[in-house]
């Protein structure tokens, strides 16, 4: 993570200082109030549009920045840097939203709505996970019928990031038989006739994150807002899950540093049997073990970010990557709460944020089970 690396160049660096540059100015000094309040300002989306964060990674004809996957990760984890995961699920939810309709939608579709997604103007969110099922997306009910030159759509979809504000959502739909050959995708545009939406906040983390539950009563959708081909779009969902999990990777990495960092600075102050916390061995031991497992979980994940930008494409790794990185974020968590003591039970601390959004990573982008198993399969075992 510095110019030494054989990662990053002279230019990531200078996105970097540019990025945490903005963050300590514009974020950082009010995401803990955020949280505290359930929302942040809509504003927040242009702001970051202009220094260049929201359209990182996009084609320049639609608005976009060329960028490769690490200036990804270190968006990824500057914007972690506050400790405030439901900001930067919320503030980036285009990342997951957006792709597939870059990969799939047609050039008339990409010219009406990702300019105005990339410049911060309006919201693009992802709807795949149904009240009937989370990760099982193969047993996916909601319908989508052609009627003429328009899809009928019903159903639901709940826990999605982005869910009141987005004005476009990338929604899995079931055009064809069962199983994964017959799922779709489809953009809806948030004011269609027939879709509406009620908020989800009550939820142990992510408080600033705008979650909701997504219905669908006999919405029309013209074709012309579909993906790709038609009961193609499983394909579609299994290229965006790698980048999700590396990008969510990136973030886990990022707030188990961001508690090292807290509690290194607590440790140092705190002074208890006559000496400061950080000179007592137990406790030395245990920021060892934290910096140990921040540091190899960064290597992993430069690694497979380095293994995609030269063409492979290492399922399995990203898989185990997504899962070691939400066990460095819990382990980091958790000591730094134990660390802190009372302190770190009170809210107000990144560590008590970070320590109860632990879960939530865990099981958002591929829950840990389903990556242990998705990982063997790949690797052939």
């Amino acid at each position: 993570m510095s110019v030494n690396s054989p990662y990053y160049t002279a230019e990531h660096e200078a996105f970097r200082d540019s990025l945490s540059s903005f963050v300590s100015k514009e974020i950082e000094p009010h995401a803990a109030d955020w949280d505290e309040a359930g929302s942040f300002p809509r504003e927040l989306y242009r702001k970051a549009a202009a220094i260049g964060l929201i359209p990182l990674g996009y084609p320049e004809q639609y608005g976009g920045v060329e960028a490769d996957l690490f200036y990804v990760i270190i968006a990824a984890q500057e914007i972690a840097r506050p400790g405030v995961g439901g900001l930067s699920a919320s503030l980036l939810s285009h990342n997951i939203g957006t792709p597939p309709i870059i990969k799939a939608g047609s050039e008339a579709l990409k010219q009406r709505v990702v300019p105005s997604i990339l410049s911060g103007e309006a919201i693009s969110a992802l709807a795949i996970t149904e009240p009937g099922g989370g990760s099982d997306v193969a047993a996916l009910s909601t319908t989508a019928k052609r009627d003429g030159d328009h899809y009928i759509v019903n159903g639901s979809k709940t826990f999605i990031t982005s869910g009141m504000r987005a004005d476009y959502y990338t929604v899995a739909v079931r055009t064809g038989e069962p199983g994964h050959k017959g799922i779709s995708l489809l953009l809806i545009e948030r004011d269609r006739e027939g879709f509406s939406r009620t908020p989800l906040d009550r939820k142990m983390g992510w408080w600033c994150s705008d979650t909701a539950t997504l219905y669908f009563d006999n919405c029309r959708v013209p074709v012309g807002n579909l993906l790709g081909e038609e009961n193609q779009g499983s394909k579609l969902m299994m290229k965006n899950f790698n980048f999700e999990r590396i990008f969510m990777a990136a973030g886990c990495t990022a707030f188990a540093r961001a508690c090292f960092d807290e509690v290194v600075d607590y440790a140092r102050q705190r002074h208890t049997f006559g000496q400061p916390l950080i000179q007592h061995q137990v406790v030395r031991h245990k920021l060892a073990d934290m910096h140990m497992r921040i540091e190899a979980t960064q290597a992993y994940l430069e690694k497979l970010a380095w293994q995609v930008e030269n063409g492979q494409n290492p399922v399995a790794g990203v898989c185990l990557l997504k899962n070691q990185s939400t066990l460095t974020m819990e382990f980091c968590a958790r000591e730094a709460v134990q660390i802190m003591g009372g302190a770190g039970y009170m809210r107000g601390s990144k560590s008590e944020r970070i320590y109860r959004e632990v879960r939530v990573n865990a099981i958002g982008g591929g829950a840990e089970e389903i990556m242990k198993d998705l990982a063997v399969r790949q690797l052939g075992l």
